[in-house]
């Protein structure tokens, strides 16, 4: 957090700097730990009776960060966790615009799944799907990390598998990236995958769901990188899936 510049949403956005002490007057045990958000500050050049009645206690602040193109198709940005998500919906929308769909279907760009999967919870409940295809981040390869736990950037979306997604849902995700010969990895999810899929499954009664995750690299810092032929290639996944659905996906659930 340290140097970083701010914006601060108060009244009205006020730019600002995260300060750090020049490691010329660190005390030598100061230079051996982390500045506590407690001591972090925001220097926005104004003083304390100019900020008073545009910024008060509670107030958010976000990170400013430039978006930016890289080598090839990879991008940096902050909350590409889960703006690829989003943009990866918008998309398939748009593909999906003109075809004739067996069954309905909702899209929702869900809030708060970082502080309790709310959004998944309250949206689920409201719909009550038949079935259900999550779109998240899942952590891109990176140095200094499991191979076992990241995903290389480019080779495609990361389809979920494990106990609380679907399996013959599941196996038609694969069936279709094979059969149309979209890029996509496998991801192992022992547990309860720790995205929106794990509320949505145990919704009301139950409701099946599969798991699509874009790689993100440095997820929730504010240098997330990714590659965009990862989001196309989701969009062209879940498109495929989408329309190849029976009416009411008689035999598969």
């Amino acid at each position: 957090m340290l140097a970083h510049e701010v914006v601060i949403h108060g009244k009205k956005d006020i730019e600002g700097v995260i300060g750090a002490k020049p490691p010329h007057l660190l005390k030598p045990e100061e230079t051996k730990k982390a500045v506590s958000l407690e001591d972090l500050s925001v220097d926005t050049g104004f003083s304390k009776d100019e900020l008073k009645d545009n910024v008060s206690i509670g107030d958010t602040v976000t990170i400013k960060v430039p978006f930016l193109e890289l080598e090839g198709k990879k991008v940096s940005s902050k909350s590409m966790d889960n703006r690829s998500g989003v943009a990866a919906v918008i998309g398939i929308m748009n593909e999906l615009s003109d075809i004739k769909l067996n069954n309905d279907i909702f899209f929702v760009a869900t809030t708060q799944e970082e502080v309790g999967l709310r959004g998944a919870q309250v949206s689920s409940y409201a719909i009550d799907p038949n079935a259900a295809v999550v779109i998240d981040a899942c952590h891109g390869e990176m140095p200094d990390c499991p191979k076992e736990s990241v995903f290389p950037l480019g080779k495609g979306p990361a389809i979920g598998v494990g106990p609380n997604l679907h399996r013959t849902l599941t196996k038609k995700l694969f069936d279709i990236a094979k059969d149309n010969d979209i890029s996509h990895q496998t991801d192992i999810e022992p547990d309860n995958t720790g995205t929106e899929a794990w509320a949505i499954q145990v919704s009301r009664s139950g409701i099946p769901t599969v798991l699509v995750s874009i790689p993100v690299r440095y997820m929730h810092t504010g240098t997330e990188t990714l590659d965009i032929t990862d989001v196309e290639n989701t969009v062209r996944l879940v498109k495929e899936f989408l329309t190849a659905l029976d009416d009411g996906m008689e035999g598969i659930l």
